[in-house]
């Protein structure tokens, strides 16, 4: 979940608020979170509307979306919910995607051998 940190409490804990993704303030220990490129300008422990207003004029919903981190977190959601048949059609795609690769690169091969920009000399 996205949330934005209000205020450190102390060594090891933060105050926390996600407005824009349904967190309810509430303090997490610093390990539990991990820091993004993204940061909100807000007053030193602003209360919740505050921080929704910042929360929705910096459309910190949208930029995290766009954002690789998203992409590869949904990314896995989607293979953590892929069947046994949805696995198998993908290894047939890969397969085949290879063995074209594989092709092009032999011909290109051969080519380049043949004016002698490619092998022995």
């Amino acid at each position: 979940k996205l949330v934005s940190v209000v205020d450190i409490i102390d060594q090891t804990r933060a105050l926390v608020d996600g407005p824009g993704s349904g967190v309810a303030r509430q303090q997490i220990r610093l390990n539990q979170l991990h820091l993004t490129k993204f940061r909100l300008k807000y007053p030193f422990t602003a209360p919740t509307r505050v921080v929704r207003k910042a929360w929705t004029e910096a459309k910190l919903n949208e930029k995290w979306a766009e954002s690789q981190w998203a992409k590869n977190l949904e990314n896995k959601e989607k293979r953590a919910q892929m069947t046994d048949y949805d696995r198998f059609k993908l290894t047939s795609a890969r397969v085949k995607r290879n063995r074209a690769r594989t092709a092009t690169f032999k011909s290109l091969k051969v080519k380049a051998a043949r004016s002698g920009v490619f092998g022995k000399k």
